[in-house]
């Protein structure tokens, strides 16, 4: 009988993963056999399923007793935690595909589709990982995925700059993670992130704490912290960010934005929680990530004000969110205490960053397909060609800029309520100053767009009907989660983040 349980928590776990396999195993054949002219509908196909898959992962219910929770040999742990990024990244993924379809040269490209669920696989396998090697497989099918992506426009030199760039710099940090995964291998003798957890515990008990023992863990843990940095935009690791960003296909960057950040955040805030918890080391990292929040947040948004084109200017600002982000994962040392308030904040405001990004990026898309531009001025009159477009544009900025009702107005307010219930009320006060300088760069956006004049008002954008669907849910779920889902959502993140640390 528990032969039986076991063997369908098993599958119950894998089932999101396994239809996404199948998914990428059919876009493949269609890919092969349809005509060009019918290459297109694979998209529609894929994010048909996507939104499928994402309603299957929110319906399967993971087993309520943390014991059980382990699955594949302890390489997934099948919780709440990873049922919500789960989502989320599935979410994410379908609304990125869908706002790819009407692009030149990759919405009717099969293996574009193909290489983009492959980098959603690697980010559903990271967000459930709780093994070093489920992990590190999973971020590397996620990073080489997307090196490919940002490259793919072959024939543009920006798209090659890019993808260059991100692989250069990704394989980098990849192997100063991977080298610090070794050390905690080679300190503990175990691959599992809950054993090297409580081997770490039981060896800093029996050594009280000493240099000796705690440098080797530090330098493991600054190495770790370098591989994620990357992954999420963290200064001094976010070079790379504005050039990929600009030189990437539009939708790629959309999707590297959110899929890349939300996975990466789910698995940092996992890896803390599990690994370095107790004493000097909780101490160290808590300071150690305080500082980078405050660093990454505020060179984000001080290099985000003079940007005079769109993409660069996101891309800033997706640095300066990360360092929002940061701030949760700071709180998350009294995620014990104050009964998950870190991570549960991390997860909410991962949500609202996820629909927040897509709805933007996917205006950028309408309006340079339009007018062959992404430069900023260029936006003057959109309020008057498209007032549509304009109010999506202006409900993103607003929830990217923490401005009620959209949703990065309670997502940064769960972030600094975490702050400032793990007594670390000074970074919640640096977040809400940040928050205020970046209000400006947001504001200049929307009065280019309906206060400035331009010659071709009176030349419409056209939306298709897969824009309309792809912009409708994000907008709509901005707004949604800003207000009447804003308790429900953060409840549900709160269950998951009170039962993340056991075993």
């Amino acid at each position: 009988m528990n032969l039986n349980m076991d063997t369908i928590t098993n599958l119950l776990a894998i089932a999101p993963a396994g239809l996404l396999t199948l998914l990428i195993g059919v876009v493949i054949v269609l890919d092969i056999f349809w005509p060009e002219s019918r290459r297109r509908d694979i998209g529609v196909i894929a994010a048909i399923c996507l939104f499928f898959i994402a309603v299957v992962s929110l319906l399967i219910q993971p087993p309520s007793d943390p014991t059980q929770q382990m699955v594949l040999g302890g390489m997934i742990r099948f919780d709440v935690m990873t049922q919500i990024f789960v989502t989320m990244t599935f979410v994410a993924a379908a609304i990125a595909v869908l706002i790819s379809l009407d692009v030149p040269q990759i919405g009717n490209r099969g293996e574009y589709y193909t290489v983009l669920l492959v980098a959603t696989l690697g980010a559903v396998i990271i967000s459930g990982a709780s093994d070093l090697i489920s992990l590190f497989l999973g971020l590397e099918t996620l990073s080489v995925s997307l090196y490919c992506l940002a490259g793919f426009l072959r024939n543009s030199e920006k798209s090659a700059e890019a993808g260059m760039k991100y692989f250069l710099f990704g394989a980098f940090t990849s192997t100063i993670m991977l080298y610090g995964m070794s050390l905690l291998y080679g300190f503990t003798g175990q691959t599992n992130l809950y054993m090297i957890g409580q081997k770490i515990a039981d060896l800093y008990t029996k050594s009280n704490g000493s240099v000796d023992f705690l440098f080797p863990i530090i330098v493991a843990l600054i190495m770790v912290t370098a591989g994620f940095g990357f992954k999420v935009s963290m200064v001094p690791f976010h070079f790379w960010t504005p050039d990929v960003y600009e030189g990437a296909p539009t939708p790629v960057t959309a999707f590297i934005s959110v899929a890349s950040k939300a996975a990466s955040f789910a698995v940092l805030s996992r890896f803390f929680i599990i690994v370095f918890q107790g004493g000097s080391i909780t101490t160290f990292w808590v300071q150690v990530i305080s500082v980078l929040a405050v660093v990454t947040m505020t060179l984000g948004n001080l290099l985000a004000l003079p940007q005079k084109n769109i993409k660069r200017l996101l891309a800033y600002s997706s640095i300066a969110q990360a360092g929002y982000t940061l701030v949760g994962v700071a709180a998350i040392s009294s995620q014990t205490n104050e009964l998950g308030a870190g991570v549960a904040a991390v997860a909410f405001y991962m949500a609202m960053y996820i629909l927040t990004n897509l709805a933007g990026f996917g205006v950028i898309i309408l309006f340079a397909n339009s007018t062959g531009s992404e430069e900023i001025k260029d936006f003057a009159g959109l309020g008057r060609r498209n007032f549509g477009l304009a109010l999506v544009m202006t409900v993103a900025l607003l929830s990217l800029a923490g401005i009620p009702p959209a949703a990065g107005f309670i997502g940064k307010f769960f972030l600094f309520q975490a702050a400032v219930n793990a007594n670390l009320t000074w970074l919640a006060v640096i977040g809400v100053l940040n928050s205020i300088v970046a209000l400006y760069y947001y504001l200049v956006v929307i009065k280019v767009m309906f206060v400035d004049r331009s010659e071709d008002e009176s030349k419409t954008i056209p939306v298709s009907q897969s824009y309309v669907i792809a912009l409708g849910i994000s907008t709509i779920a901005v707004v949604l989660i800003g207000t009447v889902l804003a308790e429900p959502l953060y409840t549900w993140a709160l269950t998951a983040a009170r039962g993340l640390g056991w075993l």
